[in-house]
């Protein structure tokens, strides 16, 4: 990637999701699918919302917190059903990645700079 880091972990995640979803399939395909469905709409939704501007680049990002959450949420389900191990390691990337895309969402675009914003501010008064 271009050095992303919210995209860079997504990707990390994606990596070290596939063998927990290979575990669950054998299972239950549907819960596996989903998990994967989320995996992909993370990492897809990180790496455009780190390439947007304005409103966009927040959307983005708020839909790939939520594939983050729906993530976690399947992992937590599978674990708790005892069809794949405990994954600290992979929690705590998620936690990271939901922190980043939090602030992230938050954020004004990259396209709006302190001296433009100054300006706009004193036109304003």
């Amino acid at each position: 990637m271009n050095g992303f880091h919210a995209g860079e972990v997504a990707i990390e995640i994606g990596a070290r999701i596939r063998p927990v979803v290979d575990a669950v399939r054998r299972h239950d395909a549907d819960l596996a699918d989903q998990i994967y469905r989320a995996t992909k709409s993370l990492v897809l939704n990180a790496a455009e919302g780190g390439r947007r501007g304005g409103k966009d680049r927040g959307y983005h990002f708020r839909i790939a917190a939520g594939s983050t959450a729906e993530l976690a949420a399947g992992i937590r389900l599978a674990i708790a059903w005892d069809y794949c191990s405990p994954q600290p390691e992979l929690f705590e990337l998620i936690d990271r990645e939901l922190a980043m895309l939090w602030k992230l969402e938050r954020a004004e675009p990259p396209s709006l700079h302190r001296s433009t914003r100054a300006r706009a501010t004193r036109a304003a008064w």
